[in-house]
């Protein structure tokens, strides 16, 4: 009992209970004893002596801070925060800030230690005798060691803990407040206040605040907006001008408080205050976007957000990684290139509404590097479903953000004719294509475990009707001629095929393995655009394998700087790419892209399109890059397929590779190059590659002279390939069938197949 009346005797400890209870109470009965404490001459000393406390050490996590994305120009092109902050040094505050702040929260800030007897006394009876809260209680040093024990209550409860108005909570307070004044001088203190303290409107710091309310920096702030900034912080919630017209009027009446007290403490003239007090609030409410929906590059600003989400580099599970990410202030410089990233937007808007069900989407990397430089979808990234918006990643994999991908169509050929050219085959080694193909048995196709996995009880088609007429790897590949793929597959071998794709870097977009059957040639595996591009990228760098790069450099918040270089390794035979590369090329003056054409340099590319027009691709590339464009309906392709359909105000009968992802492709490769000096492929190896081995054409029948049909297979001729490559109708998606969209037919200048039903590849 005795103690318990010494510790109410304790003026010191009146003081830090009044100062709780004084501004909630808001009597004026409560400031009776005021005069005497006041009067006692207590100190600082005297206080810290009289409740026998000693400094603490204080844990001081760094601040959240901004993270920010750049492209190759060094432009921003992305945030991401958990708090809006930009930390800054004390000398990029202007000094009125300083005066304002200090001047209305602790005025004798840079007279006295960890506590303010004095102060705090005189601030009370202000409050209680105005009949609201007119100046700050505790020390800037205080306030400073709330706002970090705040920053640092990871649950509800901590949080509780760090502003319980209880006596216990405050002589904790003073204890920490103790080590920091030891620890640091008071412009230190006062840079480290300014920077963790809350303003308002998502702000935090004066830096963010600055931009957030004025739309300047910190440094330019002039007295009406010091004024105003240092008001808010008292009580952000009730003054967070957005959140409505009285909010706006408290802040702007607790910004004439300001000025009063600076022209009380003589820091502003009494004019000045009356001309600044006539001003309006002059809050601007500036955006700080945050998050890939604000991005201008969303579904590339997802991809450099999972690559930072999905590296051990950045923390030890995804919870640290996605904190550094949005607390950690890194400066991360990507690949993305405005100009191609442009180039690409365009194309895809030239041919596809953003308001169309179906979605084009396109990759554009360096052959070499494996730099990420285009990533862009025809429909806008968001959630809003009434605007037809997108919430994944569509041009990429589900690791980074994205779906479940569409199947690849004819642009999976490329593998077999890569597997078939590394195994010795020559470019006129070939066989008889008919119409139909079944393995003669389980047995004729084997996964990579060794499993029978021939399906005799299906017919892979090119066209319900006629043969194919003998196709060599050039033919084969130009018309895109599933059955001469299928046998390919079948000599070469189902698993060294898969190898091959794996080489070249081809996985499921969702993760999942690659399935290993008949149709595997014919590209039933769901991948995505940047997957596919870099595949192809492969065959540009002449067998250079480089995994996709999205960052070529983080800074943190230290100044350090970690550079990160493409990761590459020879998996192709250069010559064998070369090969790869000869054939490739003829698809825009031989084959499916005859009618789209070229760009004017050397290029290679394939067609696909999938069984029963479910989607459609085209891949390709030049020397200097390479882009893959998908099109296809995410609602679901099997229920929602490219057949009497309108996309981008056009109607198609049917949709092919080379209908719009060909276009798209031709666009964005015309627009995104230019400026950059043409490559040419390196020559093909013609005593290598040249003439046929083993599996040569028939030497053709010797001419009769008479008036009919000659040739009519169109086995040997030069011209279009009407064979077994579907109706001999023009394709509006230019070319073949053969899993392309049927040809002209033409074949030494005769009819291919009239137009019939097709039954396009897997």
């Amino acid at each position: 009992m005795q103690a318990q009346r010494k510790d109410r005797a304790n003026p010191v400890l009146n003081v830090l209970r009044l100062l709780i209870a004084g501004a909630a109470a808001g009597v004026l009965t409560a400031a009776v004893a005021l005069p005497a404490i006041g009067g006692a001459g207590i100190s600082t000393k005297t206080a810290v002596e009289g409740l026998n406390l000693k400094p603490e050490q204080l844990e001081e996590p760094p601040l959240s801070e901004v993270t920010e994305l750049f492209d190759t120009n060094g432009d921003r092109i992305g945030r991401f925060y958990f708090e809006n902050r930009e930390s800054v040094t004390l000398d990029k505050v202007a000094p009125i800030m300083r005066t304002a702040l200090i001047a209305i929260e602790d005025f004798r800030f840079y007279q006295h230690g960890p506590i303010d007897v004095e102060g705090t006394t005189r601030a009370l009876v202000k409050n209680l005798t105005s009949g609201g809260v007119m100046q700050g209680g505790s020390s800037i040093t205080q306030q400073y060691v709330k706002q970090v024990l705040v920053n640092k209550a990871e649950t509800p409860e901590e949080q509780a803990a760090a502003i319980a108005p209880t006596v216990s909570r405050k002589l904790s307070e003073l204890r920490y407040a103790m080590a920091i004044e030891e620890k640091y001088s008071k412009d230190q203190i006062l840079e480290k206040y300014l920077n963790i303290a809350y303003f308002g409107a998502g702000a935090h710091g004066i830096q963010a605040a600055s931009k957030r309310f004025f739309d300047k920096p910190a440094s330019k702030l002039n007295l009406v907006e010091a004024a105003t900034l240092a008001g808010a912080v008292q009580n952000p919630a009730r003054t967070d001008p957005n959140v409505g017209s009285e909010s706006r009027a408290r802040l702007l009446e607790r910004r004439n408080v300001v000025l009063d007290r600076m022209a009380e403490l003589g820091k502003i003239t009494h004019q000045q205050a009356a001309e600044a007090k006539k001003k309006k609030l002059g809050y601007k409410d500036i955006e700080a976007p945050g998050g890939c929906e604000e991005s201008k590059y969303p579904y590339f600003c997802l991809y450099v957000q999972y690559e930072i989400l999905n590296n051990e580099a950045f923390g030890k599970n995804q919870d640290e990684r996605r904190k550094l990410l949005q607390r950690g202030g890194l400066r991360i410089k990507t690949t993305i290139d405005p100009k191609m990233q442009a180039a690409a937007d365009k194309a895809i808007r030239k041919y596809v509404s953003t308001k169309d069900k179906p979605v084009a989407s396109q990759a554009m990397i360096v052959p070499g590097t494996g730099e990420i430089k285009a990533m862009a979808a025809s429909r806008k990234y968001g959630r809003s479903k009434s605007k037809n918006e997108m919430s994944y990643n569509i041009v990429a994999d589900g690791a980074h953000g994205g779906g479940r991908g569409f199947q690849q169509g004819s642009t999976a050929k490329v593998y077999t004719l890569a597997a078939a050219l590394e195994e010795g085959m020559k470019y006129e080694d070939g066989f008889p294509s008919p119409a139909g193909y079944q393995a003669s048995g389980y047995s004729s196709f084997k996964n990579c475990k060794g499993q029978n996995v021939g399906d005799p009880s299906h017919t892979v088609r090119n066209s319900s009707e006629g043969g194919g007429g003998f196709k060599t790897l050039q033919t084969g590949t130009w018309g895109s001629v599933n059955t001469f793929f299928v046998r390919l597959q079948e000599k070469v071998g189902l698993c060294d095929v898969v190898k091959m794709a794996k080489k070249l870097g081809v996985k499921r977009a969702d993760g999942q393995k690659l399935s290993e059957v008949e149709t595997f040639t014919l590209g039933v595996n769901e991948v995505d655009p940047v997957t596919i591009a870099n595949a192809y990228a492969v065959f540009a760098s002449r067998g250079k394998y480089c995994k996709p790069l999205a960052i070529t450099a983080v800074t943190d918040r230290y100044g350090k700087t970690t550079q990160y270089k493409p990761k590459c390794s020879q998996v192709l035979d250069e010559k064998v790419a070369d090969a790869v590369n000869g054939i490739l090329s003829g698809v825009f003056t031989k084959g499916t892209m005859t009618e789209v054409g070229g760009i004017g340099r050397d290029a290679a590319g394939k067609t696909g399109t999938t069984d029963n027009y479910m989607s459609a691709w085209f891949a390709g590339y030049t020397p200097n890059l390479a882009s893959a464009v998908s099109l296809g309906d995410p609602r679901g392709t099997s229920a929602h397929k490219l057949i009497g359909i309108t996309i981008g105000g056009r109607y198609y009968t049917y949709v092919y590779g080379a209908s719009i992802s060909g276009r798209i492709w031709k666009d964005s490769m015309l627009t995104g190059l230019k400026g950059v000096e043409p490559t040419k492929f390196t020559a093909v190896d013609k005593s290598r590659f040249g003439g046929c081995s083993s599996n040569c054409a028939p030497k053709p029948p010797k001419k009769k002279r008479d008036d009919g049909p000659r040739d009519p297979f169109g086995l040997f001729d030069n011209g279009r390939d009407g064979g077994g490559d579907g109706p001999g109708d023009r394709d509006r998606g230019n070319g073949w069938r053969g899993g392309d969209g049927p040809g002209q037919g033409r074949g030494n200048g005769g009819r291919g197949h009239d137009a019939g039903p097709i039954v396009l590849d897997g």
